[in-house]
């Protein structure tokens, strides 16, 4: 086992972290922490992949979507998807914008600023048919991988779930793998 005093004094955390670890320790235990009050209100794993799945059993009759696992979880599964895209809202908002500031988290050095609706926003450099395609092999993937990054990241792999711990190591691979291959070929947003 590699001793994390070792990595401290050799410099290694300061070079790949250079803006401290501090705040990805804190969100650390901010998601384990939502985690485990929502496994423990309901007994399910809050993954977020199954939402698609439990918000369809409102609208349609097929079988598939009106299984007893997307019917009794649908209502906090659509509560806890807007508290996703709400608390994504308000970070861009306040933080990545620049109106609160915070020295565990900078201002955004990528993408553009631009005043929407009165408020100064982030706005990324990626170009929306990226973002699109993205979703879709995304959507995909969750579908094939019977699961998303955080419902087999966080939950499966503290669950010591085997799959899950697969998964996730093939995620890690596959993304790691694809970054190199983009930044080899020279891709830009």
């Amino acid at each position: 086992m590699i001793d994390p005093t070792v990595l401290l004094a050799s410099g290694i955390v300061e070079t790949l972290f250079p803006r401290g670890i501090a705040h990805y320790a804190i969100g650390g235990v901010l998601i384990g922490l939502g985690v485990v009050v929502i496994y423990l209100g309901t007994g399910l794993i809050p993954g977020a992949s199954t939402f698609l799945e439990s918000t369809w059993s409102y609208v349609s009759r097929l079988e598939r979507f009106q299984q007893a696992r997307f019917v009794l979880s649908r209502d906090w599964r659509v509560l806890f998807t807007g508290g996703i895209v709400l608390g994504a809202a308000i970070y861009a908002v306040t933080f990545q914008s620049g109106l609160v500031s915070s020295s565990l988290q900078p201002v955004a050095t990528t993408g553009e600023l631009r005043e929407i609706g009165g408020f100064t926003i982030w706005v990324t450099e990626v170009q929306p048919w990226r973002l699109f395609a993205g979703g879709i092999l995304i959507g995909i993937g969750t579908r094939v991988g019977k699961g998303c990054t955080s419902g087999h990241g966080v939950c499966g792999v503290g669950s010591l779930s085997n799959t899950s711990i697969v998964n996730v190591a093939t995620f890690m691979l596959l993304a790691i793998g694809t970054a190199l291959l983009v930044q080899a070929v020279g891709i830009t947003p």
